[in-house]
């Protein structure tokens, strides 16, 4: 090669390394990162993990209370056909591209998110979705993502979570009542129907996180909610409730709508008994149940009026459910019957089957749904233990916490088939 060549391409390296570390400097964390304006090709969801090296994450939320969240299996490995245009809260992601090594600042939705800029490239940035990022429509659906050296914009949509149910008023219902939900993600919700039917509920009022509606008239005995909402550009996407609801109206009712139902009456030791408006759970009355200090008192209900004298054995009955307000202090009833083993009588916790203990809280409403079975165990309440014809149901306490008279409510007591 002739020595001017050999100048020529000496000086062509020269050249090219010179605009090589002109483009590229070396951040605090020693990474090299571009100095040109950042570009985003894609971002990705992060599927797996290596051993070698555990990490932590923290997120902030926007009162600026951190969440740290830690991976034990170690460094971020970032699956290459795991592209995706959107995210889901809590989640982990990867934004891929150039540029990147000198980043800032990362908005979503508008909202500055933490990232650990120790997990940086030049071509990657981790980062994990908190869950204060709004994602009810109409929203940015972008990421922005600034530098050093500039902004870079890209569409990118936080899915919502699916409508859940953490709380409700009621868990059971009749055509025409109203039931309040407290949970998350109601506001993209289109439509709620009963599971299994198209007997849709009408949506009341709503926030993100409290929703009321009323119940429809249907033939189900008991059902879930299905959820049909949007979420990003899916408009069909549904979501099914862990709740179960029942629906008194097919069910064989001892109280409900403020009044005793299918001839049962008022079967109680002490007084005041019977119907009472001082207390109610789902109207404007229930059953006060009255327990004089130091008494061993059962109070409680007959079915002699009823059309068959009582309530007759069926295995297609399921549950028996029931809300009771508790009185000054915790206590647990014993719950009784004529047929139960040892009858409408003091049945005292130790002889009790588990089944039969009622745990009741002091001073507010608490929701029992006691399967029913052909044994007393620790799940299955036996009703109808000694006979097929029950005609009484009730509730002994045996002793006083604080020897204090006490006063208790029961309302929608049904028979659940």
């Amino acid at each position: 090669m002739k020595k001017i060549d050999l100048i020529k391409n000496y000086l062509m390296l020269t050249g090219l390394l010179v605009l090589i570390i002109a483009s590229c400097t070396k951040d605090k964390n020693g990474v090299f990162s571009g100095t040109g304006v950042p570009v985003i090709t894609s971002v990705r969801t992060i599927s797996k993990t290596d051993s070698t090296k555990a990490t932590t994450i923290t997120t902030y939320d926007t009162t600026g209370t951190a969440s740290t969240t830690t991976n034990p299996a170690g460094v971020t490995v970032i699956k290459s056909d795991s592209t995706t245009d959107t995210g889901n809260l809590g989640n982990t992601y990867a934004i891929l591209g150039q540029n990147l090594g000198t980043t800032t600042k990362i908005l979503i939705n508008g909202i500055s998110i933490y990232f650990n800029r120790a997990l940086n490239s030049d071509n990657a940035v981790i980062f994990t979705i908190p869950t204060n990022i709004p994602t009810t429509q109409p929203q940015a659906n972008t990421i922005v993502l600034t530098t050093l050296h500039g902004t870079v914009t890209y569409k990118f949509t936080v899915v919502p979570p699916a409508p859940s149910i953490t709380t409700t008023s009621d868990y059971d219902f009749t055509a025409g009542s109203t039931i309040t939900f407290t949970g998350v993600t109601f506001l993209p919700v289109t439509s709620i129907k009963l599971k299994g039917t198209n007997d849709a509920l009408t949506i009341v009022s709503r926030t993100d996180t409290t929703m009321t509606v009323t119940m429809p008239q249907s033939a189900v005995i008991q059902a879930t909610l299905v959820f049909t909402y949007t979420s990003g550009s899916n408009a069909g996407a549904t979501s099914v409730s862990t709740q179960e609801f029942v629906d008194l109206d097919n069910a064989y009712v001892i109280f409900d709508k403020n009044n005793f139902q299918n001839g049962w009456a008022d079967n109680s030791w002490a007084h005041p008994s019977g119907v009472s408006t001082a207390a109610s759970h789902s109207g404007t009355a229930s059953i006060i149940a009255s327990y004089p200090a130091g008494g061993w008192q059962i109070e409680g209900w007959d079915g002699y009026s009823a059309s068959n004298g009582g309530l007759e054995y069926s295995p297609t009955y399921q549950y028996l459910t029931f809300w009771v307000k508790g009185g000054k202090a915790a206590h647990t009833l014993v719950l009784v019957g004529d047929k139960t083993v040892g009858g409408y009588g003091q049945v005292q916790n130790a002889n009790a089957a588990p089944s039969q203990l009622i745990p009741v809280p002091a001073g507010v409403w608490t929701y029992y749904k006691i399967p029913l079975g052909t044994a007393n165990n620790v799940t299955m309440l036996n009703y109808w233990a000694t006979g097929t014809l029950a005609q009484q149901l009730g509730f002994f306490l045996q002793g006083m916490s604080g020897d204090v008279d006490e006063t208790m409510y029961f309302d929608e007591v049904a028979f659940v088939q």
